[in-house]
């Protein structure tokens, strides 16, 4: 019988009583193009216990101040594993998120097991990133988890279970748990409360739920074409390049242990919280793109040149998206993408047309009217690329037949939903 690949994990808060806000903190690729949101996050969090102080915001990188925070993460981690992460949890902690739209997203927070994890191209493990990763984005990531004591997570897992057999019976059950916390985010990130999930029962209950979704007949039954690959059980909905990075550091960790210790060594394990995708409180969004340095027609020029470049396609495509700068928007109906789905065309056509313009670079932008202020900011030309709506009901089957999904396809709700960091664990 394979290892379950999300298991129970004894995971640290601060003591009872400390506000969420400021302690917890919106993950770090957030807002990198908007300094200013970091600026009011550290003002409020100034002298006071937060997880803002262990992490590394991407805005800062390749920013004078980026060593010194690396330095003082080290210290802060140390300082906060003595005297302020005082309750320990010895299981799972059930989660529910109060979203901007009164909704609220269940969540299971636990361990995953990085030996069921791989976000190589071409593998089929347990656990499967839903876009392709990045590679050069993880370094600046090792940097901060290197030799690092604490972790705190903001990866977000998503389990294909239309039974609600994982998540949705603890929280039927959240009146008999310990409440951990309860309380507001900082920056208008909504309400958090957390449940310790420490009764044998309800963890023997998880852990049969996630050894259903990892039954290989059952896999077998609902993925034919895929039948005899390892069941994939958990797709990364959000944080994927941290996971890799966890990946990345117990990959080069593991030539360093013997046999024995590999089996038991901390940072085997990165915290996730799972949720089920299946929820309706699990909102599926595009990422769009902002290129700065160039206008929103000249852009739309090169676009059409290189769309017809790709040779003429025997059926209409349906692909659309639009541009958009402080001039106004364009329509974009593409002829002949090369990608099925839109986001990928239009990433084929980005990774053609930035190595010939060193002027011009992107970002990637959750939220279409977060791209439109910064399309629409005075000074140098920008154009938001706005992409058409993602199908969550699509992201599993993608993934499992067809592989993983174009980078950064979708992100999961609002920037101010992202996963705050909140509960941490030893790795060190």
């Amino acid at each position: 019988m394979a290892l379950p690949c999300f298991v129970a994990a004894d995971i640290l808060l601060p003591a009872a009583g400390t506000p969420l806000d400021p302690w917890a903190c919106i993950a770090v690729d957030q807002f990198t193009s908007q300094p200013e949101y970091w600026q009011r996050a550290e003002a409020l969090a100034q002298g006071k216990p937060s997880t803002l102080h262990i992490v590394l915001p991407e805005a800062y990188l390749g920013t004078p101040q980026e060593a010194d925070r690396l330095e003082s993460i080290r210290h802060t981690m140390e300082n906060y594993r003595a005297e302020v992460l005082t309750r320990q949890v010895h299981g799972y902690v059930y989660v529910e998120r109060t979203q901007m739209d009164g909704s609220i997203r269940q969540g299971l927070v636990g361990a995953v097991d990085l030996e069921a994890y791989d976000y190589a191209s071409g593998t089929k493990p347990a656990i499967r990133p839903s876009e392709s990763t990045v590679v050069e984005r993880i370094p600046p990531r090792l940097k901060v988890r290197r030799g690092a004591l604490l972790e705190t997570p903001h990866v977000m897992m998503l389990a294909d279970d239309s039974s609600k057999t994982l998540i949705e019976p603890i929280g039927l059950q959240k009146e008999k748990l310990p409440l951990l916390y309860d309380g507001e985010l900082m920056l208008g990130g909504g309400h958090l409360r957390g449940w310790a999930v420490e009764d044998p029962v309800y963890i023997a209950q998880i852990d049969a739920a996630l050894a259903a979704l990892a039954d290989q007949a059952a896999f077998d039954r609902r993925w034919p074409a895929a039948a005899g690959q390892t069941p994939m059980v958990l797709a990364v909905g959000d944080g994927n390049h941290s996971l890799a990075t966890a990946k990345a550091y117990w990959e080069e960790l593991k030539p360093t242990l013997t046999e024995e210790e590999r089996q038991h060594h901390p940072a085997r394990w990165c915290l996730a919280e799972v949720c089920n995708v299946h929820s309706p409180a699990i909102e599926i969004e595009p990422i769009h793109r902002v290129v700065f340095g160039v206008s929103a027609q000249e852009l739309y020029e090169a676009l059409d040149r290189w769309d017809q470049a790709q040779g003429r396609r025997t059926e209409p495509s349906a692909q659309r998206c639009k541009l958009a700068d402080r001039q106004g928007e364009i329509e974009v109906a593409l002829q002949n993408p090369p990608a099925p789905l839109t986001v990928g065309s239009v990433e084929a056509f980005l990774e053609e047309w930035l190595p010939q313009h060193p002027q011009a670079h992107v970002d990637y932008i959750h939220g279409a009217s977060t791209a439109l202020s910064l399309a629409a900011r005075p000074g140098t030309p920008t154009t938001a690329i706005l992409l058409p709506d993602f199908a969550k009901a699509d992201l599993f089957r993608g993934v499992v037949l067809g592989g993983v999904l174009p980078r950064k396809t979708f992100s999961m709700g609002h920037a101010e939903e992202k996963r705050y960091y909140n509960e941490c664990r030893v790795i060190g």
